[in-house]
């Protein structure tokens, strides 16, 4: 089964944790050089970002890929702030999952619902957002089905819209579900090490 597979790379990374802000942030470097950054919510145990990095080709740091959690702002000068800023009515493509689902939300997307059409492409293992007035096309990818190697459902996927913002849903499979809970257990463990807010503990 290919499920633990991927499980298996998250135990066998080098591993520091961190409680700050409310929030429980995990780094994780594998034996490949990538990097990820998970946070979660304290409280709820909701991941609330992830994001890599890797390596370029002369070995310094890449940039940070956001997958889940609010898209970074790219870093300008004071001067280039104030004459290039991306206007702020464009449409805004973020994924910010529930427990039980993976969830994305495109905002100023201010077009009724009925304009929209979301689908599935097996073969190229994406989503397509398109609009019937031709003003918005978005394909992305669920690197979680893909790193599990689980296939697509269309059935899991549905949508809605409102307040100027288009919400997708994809309903975690149970194998996603179960590893989670699994990869819970593991954070918990570093986390009952940790003897207060501000330690790191290092796995």
């Amino acid at each position: 089964m290919a499920v633990p597979s991927w499980l298996e790379r998250l135990r066998a990374a080098s591993k520091t944790a961190l409680v700050q802000d409310g929030k429980w942030k995990i780094h994780y470097l594998f034996e490949d050089g990538k990097e990820m950054a998970e946070e979660y919510d304290v409280q709820t145990g909701q991941l609330v970002s992830r994001k890599w990095r890797e390596k370029n080709t002369l070995g310094g740091f890449g940039k940070w890929q956001v997958e889940v959690g609010e898209p970074t702002s790219p870093l300008l000068g004071a001067l280039e702030s104030e004459l290039i800023k991306e206007s702020s009515s464009n449409p805004v493509f973020m994924r910010k999952d529930t427990l039980s689902s993976f969830q994305w939300r495109i905002r100023n997307l201010p077009y009724p619902k009925e304009v929209y059409s979301v689908t599935m492409e097996e073969e190229q293992r994406c989503c397509v957002i398109r609009t019937t007035n031709k003003k918005y096309y978005k394909k992305f990818s669920i690197p979680d089905l893909d790193r599990y190697q689980l296939p697509l459902d269309a059935a899991a996927l549905s949508f809605t819209h409102g307040n100027n913002t288009l919400i997708i849903t994809y309903q975690k499979p149970k194998e996603i579900l179960a590893a989670e809970e699994q990869l819970q257990k593991e954070l918990k463990k570093i986390k009952a090490a940790n003897s207060g807010d501000g330690d790191c503990k290092t796995q």
